[in-house]
């Protein structure tokens, strides 16, 4: 039996929202899928990269929908572009690195859930306005623990 998903269905819980820098939006919440895995999308500006980090819990599936993005996961680097697919195995640290002017990327998370620590220390757009607003990293940084996600070293830079 399929089941289809209210997905993009404008509701409070969906709306963007500033995170380190770039837009993202949960596309589907663990929740609808009995936290089997969730869906989120993120529109990240050139030079946008997160901590190297690991999620001890969460496979992480990176889709590129525009753009150039490099993932670095473990020893590997994998340079992708629109319709190209990466896989961050849990346990493995691992990072990514926009490197065409912006770029789009769908990540799915299996098991779902840590799309609420991402809720948790985003900021709405809609309060924000059209530029991101300041980060405390380490604050973000000290909430991951709660999420078994760890940071495991700096950033990957142009």
């Amino acid at each position: 039996m399929i089941k289809s998903f209210p997905a993009f269905e404008p509701t409070p819980d969906r709306e963007p929202f500033w995170f380190l820098g770039g837009r993202a939006r949960i596309l589907l919440p663990g929740p609808a899928t009995g936290n089997a895995l969730s869906l989120m999308e993120f529109s990240d500006p050139i030079g946008h990269a997160p901590p190297h980090h690991v999620h001890e819990n969460e496979e992480e599936l990176w889709f590129v929908l525009d753009g150039e993005v490099s993932f670095f996961v473990g020893d590997e680097r994998h340079d992708l572009i629109a319709g190209q697919v990466a896989h961050g195995p849990r346990g493995v640290p691992h990072s990514y690195l926009v490197r065409s002017e912006g770029a789009r990327i769908a990540v799915v998370f299996s098991p779902a859930c840590i799309e609420e620590w991402f809720r948790a220390n985003g900021t709405p757009v809609g309060e924000a306005g059209d530029l991101p607003p300041a980060f405390d990293l380490a604050a973000v940084v000290g909430s991951a623990a709660a999420f078994s996600l760890r940071v495991t070293g700096p950033p990957p830079t142009l």
